[in-house]
């Protein structure tokens, strides 16, 4: 995997966020010091989602105890948890007039739940606040801790997700803190707890056509309703370098391959990001 640049196709071409509708949210979420993973991750589709009051809060704070070497969200050490964030979240979303919010964390290694109550408490919040906005949650691994994982579940948010991103060769270099099928395990322990399930993977990181359709079968075995695919795209020049762009053609085949395998539905183009049409999946 070299530090090799690939030029980036027409068909990737990204509107840059401006509109009256980012201008209010971002307003808002300035205002109740929240973040988003829409703007940490620099996400492409934020414009659209903002416009369709389709949100990503990312809660417990900025900073990740862990270091993917695909993602924009920067790394070190995350600071003290924030009692009054899960109100301050449910009284943003209501002032953004939110219609479907999804919340995400960074991961927090250094506490010892995980941030498993302050999850559950920020969804409590919401559904007390606010009853008719519905909820994902894009939860991390948990370590594979069974009693932090039936926490967050028990705050019985409408969809589950958990994005196992890549093949499972490539966790070493690329996720070295997490494991494929402890990701696995999380998704089927959620459909155990009842909830519906969503994953999603990025292709361009160094897997073929082979390995997305094993993880595709592999996501499905393991009860996963929901799944996203979408197209990597280097955020820095300190992050890993894309592989391959990927045509949308190829994409496309990938989206009716995984309607055969009976996911209920699959995202499948080069700039869905796993909340990408998150509004859409609760029905």
């Amino acid at each position: 995997m070299g530090k090799h640049s690939i030029k980036k196709p027409e068909w990737l071409k990204v509107k840059v966020p401006g509109g009256p509708h980012y201008r209010d949210l971002k307003s808002i979420l300035n205002e109740h010091n929240l973040h988003t993973v829409c703007s940490e991750a620099r996400c492409p589709n934020m414009e659209e989602c903002w416009a369709r009051r389709s949100a990503t809060i990312m809660i417990l704070g900025d900073t990740c105890t862990r270091s993917c070497r695909f993602c924009a969200v920067k790394t070190g050490r995350s600071g003290i948890v924030d009692d009054g964030e899960p109100l301050r979240v449910a009284e943003a979303i209501k002032k953004m007039q939110l219609k479907h919010v999804v919340l995400t964390s960074v991961d927090r290694d250094d506490l010892p739940d995980g941030g498993a109550a302050v999850w559950t408490e920020t969804v409590k919040e919401i559904h007390e606040m606010l009853p008719a906005v519905t909820i994902e949650i894009l939860i991390p691994d948990f370590n594979g801790n069974e009693k932090d994982l039936n926490t967050v579940f028990s705050s019985l948010p409408n969809v589950l997700s958990h994005n196992l991103e890549t093949a499972e060769h490539l966790y070493k270099t690329i996720r070295p803190q997490a494991d494929y099928y402890q990701s696995l395990n999380v998704l089927k322990s959620a459909y155990k707890a009842g909830l519906r399930t969503k994953s999603g993977i990025m292709l361009g990181l160094g897997e073929d056509a082979e390995d997305i359709i094993k993880i595709m079968k592999d996501a499905r075995a393991h009860h996963c309703d929901i799944f996203t695919i979408g197209q990597y795209l280097q955020p820095t020049p300190m992050h890993i370098p894309v592989q391959r762009y990927v045509h949308p053609d190829e994409f496309n085949f990938y989206k009716d391959e995984g309607l055969k395998m009976g996911f209920r539905f699959v995202e499948s183009a080069p700039l869905v990001r796993s909340s990408y049409h998150a509004d859409a999946h609760v029905n």
